[in-house]
């Protein structure tokens, strides 16, 4: 199973001047460490449950510029950007140049937004759910479009339109960067990621992996539908890590997880990542089997 690492937090002690230097700590060590992707939460306001919603929180498509300055081997990404916060071109557009700047090192992570209260405090759309799942399939579609060899010919979504959407240069990733579609909502949203996405990801809810596995039979019966082989997208899975807990008993969960079918563990923990954190990770990832 591949290990990846959430930043949710920022949350450091001392000034904000120094946030940026704890990025650079926590990325350079993950990296070091051998992990996969480092995912960053994408919202205005903290969304972590650990934390308040005035806690501190960076813009994510800026700071995962400022991480691929900063890495040179680890993938980078958004888990996951709502597509109510920025017009669908400009969202496919930062992308894009975020992975022609890493050298093909970047994930599309979106999904459909939940968060009244954000988009309330923010003045942010949030659109009926119906809406927002039409606008969510609309942003992957213009991505891969904009993303296909030469074609540079008109869009027609159901809410978007757009007259010529040129993306030059190109993507460094092959075929593009790949698609992963994040959301609560088992049957709209794995719909999707069997119809276009590469990956997608669940929650480890401690229900003795009930819900992991229905939504994964949800997953490989859209797949049946879609005509697609359910083998080929990446199962990841948002899980939890607590300092307190030794790496022997979280690479034991690793190895559960990895049996119920999934590629990936995107590990979040309580307050802002530290070094000792991320070593105590490595050490859990090799204890797993």
């Amino acid at each position: 199973m591949r290990l990846s690492l959430s930043i949710t937090n920022y949350s450091w002690p001392g000034p904000a001047a120094k946030l940026g230097q704890e990025l650079v700590q926590v990325a350079q060590g993950a990296e070091q460490a051998g992990l996969d992707t480092i995912w960053v939460s994408d919202h205005l306001l903290q969304a972590d449950p650990t934390s308040t919603p005035d806690a501190e929180m960076l813009e994510a498509y800026v700071t995962l510029g400022f991480l691929v300055a900063q890495t040179e081997r680890i993938r980078l990404g958004a888990m996951v950007s709502p597509v109510t916060f920025r017009p669908p071109a400009v969202l496919v557009k930062a992308v894009t140049t975020l992975d022609v700047l890493s050298a093909g090192r970047m994930w599309f992570g979106v999904g459909a937004g939940y968060q009244a209260e954000e988009a309330q405090a923010m003045d942010l759309p949030l659109p009926a759910t119906a809406e927002r799942f039409e606008r969510l399939e609309d942003t992957v579609l213009l991505a891969r479009q904009m993303w296909s060899s030469g074609e540079i010919s008109a869009f027609e979504g159901t809410h978007y339109r757009l007259g010529h959407p040129v993306c030059n240069p190109a993507p460094v990733s092959r075929p593009h960067p790949p698609i992963l579609i994040g959301g609560v909502c088992a049957r709209r949203t794995l719909q999707l990621v069997a119809r276009y996405a590469a990956a997608c990801n669940l929650f480890d809810i401690p229900d003795d992996g009930v819900t992991v596995k229905r939504k994964l039979a949800v997953l490989a019966r859209h797949c049946e539908e879609a005509g697609r082989s359910f083998d080929e997208i990446e199962k990841t899975i948002s899980t939890r890590f607590t300092q307190d807990e030794s790496p022997a008993v979280f690479g034991r969960h690793l190895d559960w997880l990895a049996a119920l079918g999934l590629d990936q563990a995107v590990v979040i923990t309580s307050g802002p990542w530290t070094e000792s954190a991320i070593s105590q990770l490595a050490a859990a990832s090799s204890r797993a089997s």
